[in-house]
């Protein structure tokens, strides 16, 4: 919950001035609050930056008072919208039935999905992050068909290291992200598990970027206060170059 319309008109189109002018070497996806996403779509160039939204509703339409359904999220232009963010999940109470049910609703009407699992400090330290990210995924996405699950991408957080100032290793991170795609590769074969992007979220930043980014599990990152400067995004999507 950042930036008001006009700022985040404003970085859009020096964005995606910035990364016409010096293309990238990797997908960017930028995922804006509800009230952005119409007026963004008319700034950027979808071939170089997709559009995505933070959040949808759990149900198609109806009496449900404030809450933007995947339909809408779709019109305004957007291509992808993140769900089971962890702040979704500890502030508003996002259960695994209700991430399911928005998941359904994102795929029916042609979203791609950037799905965050990931644990806490306690569960890390009590040496469960690999059943809590087991669960999250069985709980909301693997009932999916293959098919479907190739619109999935997979976005590990670790709670314990979002601005607290601890931070996982680029050893830490890609430990759990080859977990993470040996369970898929359970789930739908290796083949789709290779095929699947695993995304690191936490605290990733231009410093460490390239380290992070070169292990053979970490395809990409979440990117989160780091994203509000163009400087400072450019710098962690040139670190894929």
């Amino acid at each position: 919950m950042n930036l008001n319309l006009q700022e985040g008109l404003n970085l859009a189109k020096e964005l995606n001035e910035a990364l016409t002018a010096d293309k990238p070497n990797c997908g960017v996806v930028i995922c804006t609050p509800f009230i952005h996403l119409a007026s963004v779509a008319g700034v950027i160039d979808q071939n170089i930056i997709w559009l995505g939204a933070e959040n949808c509703a759990d149900k198609e339409k109806g009496a449900f008072t404030g809450e933007v359904s995947a339909e809408m999220v779709k019109s305004t232009g957007a291509q992808y919208v993140i769900l089971g963010h962890s702040e979704r999940r500890e502030y508003y109470k996002e259960t695994p039935e209700i991430l399911k049910e928005k998941v359904l609703l994102a795929l029916k009407n042609g979203l791609k999905v950037i799905f965050c699992i990931g644990e806490t400090l306690a569960e890390r330290e009590a040496n469960k992050q690999n059943e809590v990210v087991k669960a999250e995924l069985e709980g909301s996405v693997f009932n999916l068909s293959e098919e479907d699950f190739r619109n999935i991408v997979i976005a590990y957080e670790p709670i314990w290291a979002i601005g607290t100032g601890k931070t996982a290793t680029a050893e830490q991170a890609e430990e759990i992200h080859a977990y993470i795609r040996s369970i898929v590769a359970e789930k739908y074969g290796q083949a789709v598990a290779d095929d699947t992007s695993i995304l690191y979220g936490g605290s990733c930043k231009a410093s460490n970027a390239p380290e992070l980014f070169a292990k053979a599990d970490i395809d990409g990152g979440l990117i989160g206060g780091a994203s509000l400067k163009c400087a400072d995004f450019k710098g962690i999507i040139d670190a894929w170059k």
